[in-house]
């Protein structure tokens, strides 16, 4: 990324996407920046975001070649997180977004792990909610009443 991105201190909505962009960087100085789209690139790792976490609302990854969330833990003010489509295959990834307390929505969807999760006989939508229950929205639906109490029981019936 170019680095002078950084130099749109006002910016609060920054889209980069489809650009061949392979790694994060350059946004420093970015201090009002709430919503980052970088979808459709080849973005292989979430790096460099430390200098938007205090002010980052979304932050639009879908069509990227991620495998990990790692450093997405540092964004407490997230509440929207598109990563669909990436090669997200392990549950300790969607793990680490339990550290979001803000988190509302995220798009998973067209990740190994949704098919591995579905391809096992679980259900995908009642999983993550087990695991993220303040979670409103996932792949683009709202978790209805049964959902939530579906996943509350497996949560109980787990000794969460």
């Amino acid at each position: 990324m170019d680095t002078t991105v950084s130099q749109m201190k006002n910016c609060k909505r920054l889209a980069l996407s489809t650009n061949c962009i392979d790694r994060i960087g350059g946004l420093q100085g970015l201090v009002s920046l709430e919503i980052l789209s970088l979808a459709r690139n080849q973005i292989k790792r979430l790096e460099n975001l430390d200098a938007v976490a205090p002010t980052l609302e979304q932050l639009w990854l879908s069509y990227n070649n991620l495998t990990s969330l790692a450093g997405v833990e540092k964004l407490k003010k997230l509440k929207v997180l598109y990563c669909g489509n990436n090669k997200i295959s392990s549950w300790s990834e969607i793990d680490r977004l339990k550290d979001l307390p803000d988190l509302e929505e995220i798009l998973l969807t067209g990740n190994p792990l949704e098919k591995n999760t579905k391809d096992a006989g679980e259900n995908w939508r009642i999983e993550v909610l087990r695991r993220l229950p303040s979670l409103k929205k996932l792949d683009g639906r709202p978790f209805d009443l049964a959902e939530r109490e579906q996943a509350e029981g497996v949560r109980k019936d787990m000794g969460e």
